[in-house]
């Protein structure tokens, strides 16, 4: 305790420098702003700003990506609450109630509650992302080529779960981004494989132009294709109309506190994601409730629980990605290519070989918090006045800056093709209701998972029982291999379960 304690000092005193302050709270802020404008989302709204932490060091860059990550958590709940459309798929749930509490004339303690119950929950992330990440990492740092391989590889069976229903469409995205991985010169033999003779190709397919082009610009075309329904709210809050009162504070104190920690412990599971974590807040409030009917007709406690559960699996996300290199989602997955660009390997070592960077993020999340709640409050007339802004102006104004920090990036125009090209890929992929974070998370750890396998049947001499007879590979593998057949034993047992079939 007392070691991490003096870690946290050395994380405040990186955090607290001018510049990370700064960018800390221009990260909050812009991700407040994607969370309220609907169609963006935090995945999107990373995607697009990566170019603009070039020239950046590493901590910073990723201390403003984590701060647009848990902003947008706060901002989705303000249009939920007020016009009745969710800023982001996490904010769903809190549309409910939120919006019925709007419509009773009580608009200002649904959003002070949403606010502060962020702020909370999110704070208790953080002080459990503390606790439970240094010593998962310090477990984790004897890993050789066979664990990292067998990790890497259950990571990438557990895309099944970024494909909600459909897992086998989230494993077909996986496979592409994989094969996609594969472009450019091989990092053992050094021949070149897959560049079609292009000396562009040369570095791999750019993340950047694919991660743009797969979620900022596909969500353009669909936008083009089904506009987003724009409705205008005139409410007119004050600073003190936002406090919940006694009553409502007793009875949201429980749902609180339980849609924290499920938000957290759910959140560290690859494929959760925070939507998932609101539902299920959401639920078990309903069920734990004295009076469930009354559930969706205006309780502060409906606010409450996905509020405190989508704030804190932002944190809680954070646990796998730091500590394992493990994404937990599409936003996730975006940091990890991030993390990457930047010359860190999230994984069990870079506790031990970057200190100062993962305990200056950790505290930087804790003044993040505090900046999103300061801003929360007084500025929700403004974020209801940018709702105003027609799509056909946001969605040009997306595509700008997408192709003006994609080009900044290397001053390559052919990275602007990448991104076009993938723009019609997410597109494709949208229709034919394909997930796009599988292929992201295949591109991102697809080299680390072909790297680590080789190594591992270099020094076994070709012989695959190595993935078994080492006790932490050998129940990842395992692990790996449930997962990656999980579908289909589900596919079976709703087969024998189904009327007049028998396990007979």
């Amino acid at each position: 305790m007392l070691n991490i304690f003096d870690n946290l000092i050395l994380g405040f005193q990186v955090a607290t420098s001018w510049e990370n302050i700064l960018f800390c709270f221009i990260g909050v802020l812009i991700g407040t702003l994607i969370g309220v404008l609907p169609g963006i989302g935090p995945t999107t709204g990373i995607a697009i700003l990566i170019p603009i932490t070039f020239g950046m060091s590493a901590t910073t860059a990723i201390i403003t990506l984590a701060g647009i990550y848990y902003g947008a958590m706060y901002g989705g709940s303000t249009t939920s609450i007020l016009i009745n459309l969710p800023g982001e798929s996490a904010s769903v749930m809190t549309m409910l109630d939120g919006y019925q509490m709007a419509k009773k004339g009580r608009p200002g303690p649904a959003l002070g509650m949403a606010a502060l119950a962020s702020f909370i929950a999110g704070t208790v992330a953080i002080v459990l992302l503390t606790l439970i990440a240094p010593p998962l990492a310090s477990y984790a740092v004897s890993f050789g080529p066979p664990e990292y391989f067998a990790l890497t590889f259950m990571g990438l069976t557990l895309v099944s779960a970024l494909g909600g229903d459909k897992p086998l469409k989230a494993y077909i995205s996986a496979v592409v981004g994989l094969m996609i991985s594969c472009v450019g010169i091989d990092a053992i033999s050094g021949v070149a494989r897959f560049t079609m003779g292009s000396m562009s190709l040369l570095d791999g397919v750019g993340f950047i132009g694919m991660a743009i082009g797969l979620f900022a610009i596909s969500e353009i075309l669909v936008n083009i294709e089904e506009p987003i329904k724009q409705v205008f709210s005139d409410a007119k809050l004050g600073i003190r109309s936002l406090f919940p009162n006694l009553q409502d504070w007793k009875d949201s104190f429980g749902a609180l506190w339980r849609g924290s920690l499920l938000g957290f412990f759910i959140g560290t599971l690859p494929g959760s994601g925070a939507t998932l974590c609101s539902f299920i807040a959401y639920a078990v409030e309903k069920k734990l409730s004295a009076h469930p009917e009354k559930f969706g007709t205006g309780v502060i406690e409906g606010v409450a629980a996905p509020e405190g559960a989508n704030n804190a699996a932002a944190g809680g996300a954070m646990v796998p990605l730091l500590t394992l290199g493990i994404p937990s989602g599409g936003a996730t997955a975006v940091m990890l290519g991030a993390l990457m660009i930047h010359g860190l390997r999230p994984g069990p070592m870079l506790f031990s070989t970057n200190p100062e960077f993962v305990w200056g993020l950790i505290a930087s999340m804790y003044i993040g918090n505090v900046f999103l709640v300061i801003l929360n409050m007084p500025l929700v007339g403004l974020w209801v006045k940018l709702l105003k802004v027609p799509y056909k102006v946001l969605m040009p104004l997306i595509l700008t800056i997408s192709a003006t920090g994609i080009f900044a990036t290397d001053n390559n125009v052919f990275d602007m093709w990448v991104m076009f090209f993938f723009g019609m890929v997410g597109y494709v992929m949208r229709k034919l209701d394909f997930p796009a974070a599988p292929m992201v998370l295949a591109l991102v750890i697809g080299r680390l998972v072909e790297m680590s396998l080789r190594q591992s049947l270099t020094i076994s001499h070709g012989d695959i029982s190595i993935f078994f007879t080492r006790p932490i590979s050998g129940v990842l593998t395992v692990v790996a291999l449930l997962s990656l057949f999980s579908p289909l034993f589900r596919i079976l047992w709703s087969r024998y379960k189904a009327p007049g079939k028998s396990l007979a």
